[in-house]
């Protein structure tokens, strides 16, 4: 059973991304002990150019911030 941390983590993630426009429909994200994993594929949305992988970066940065989140990896690959 998931930890409550990695739950309340998990809802952290998704709402960062649902706040941006990446599309994480090929990507898988597992958190466990805190330690957040982003693989898989991404890519911005159609019409939102942007530097993907300095977004991705952003994006670790900001949930490091998070409360229940320890670390964040990055093993995904970057699709324009």
């Amino acid at each position: 059973m998931p930890r409550p941390e990695d739950l309340e983590g998990g809802r952290a993630v998704r709402k960062e991304f649902a706040r941006r426009p990446i599309d994480m429909t090929r990507a898988q994200i597992h958190i466990s002990h805190g330690i957040v994993r982003i693989g898989g594929q991404v890519r911005a949305m159609r019409g939102h150019p942007m530097d993907l992988k300095s977004e991705m970066e952003l994006i670790a940065r900001v949930l490091k911030q998070k409360p229940g989140i320890r670390d964040v990896i990055l093993e995904c690959i970057f699709r324009d």
